[in-house]
């Protein structure tokens, strides 16, 4: 059985930002086979200064992180002239973080464990 390989993120520049390798690599690697072009860090404070000097179209985004939490990262990315597409994921089941990311404009939000089918097709159409 042969992994499929497909375009639907051809050519679109992917941050992902999760302090767990593990995670990191497989969406890495996920997003990689649906032909996005991306960079990866474990930490706010070097997500946001990718998002600065790369630019990209969407971050994939974790809410906790060492050195600036999800939440701030979100908040300083989100007032940048052109931000990005940001998807959140989180372990964290509660509502009202949920409900503070949409105030700090989040555009999407998932739970953890992330099905990868379902972040690159909300990937995908949020890009659209």
């Amino acid at each position: 059985m042969t992994e499929e390989i497909t375009d639907r993120l051809a050519g679109r520049r992917v941050l992902i930002v999760d302090d767990d390798r593990d995670v990191l690599a497989t969406m890495e690697q996920a997003l990689q086979a649906e032909g996005a072009s991306t960079k990866c860090c474990t930490d706010g404070n070097t997500a946001v200064s990718l998002c600065e000097s790369e630019k990209p179209e969407l971050v994939v985004l974790d809410m906790m992180l060492p050195k600036r939490s999800g939440f701030l990262v979100l908040e300083r990315i989100k007032r940048r002239e052109n931000p990005p597409v940001v998807i959140m994921i989180t372990a964290n089941e509660g509502k009202r973080h949920q409900a503070y990311a949409e105030e700090l404009g989040v555009d999407g939000y998932l739970h953890k464990p992330v099905r990868l089918e379902r972040l690159i097709t909300l990937a995908q159409e949020m890009l659209a």
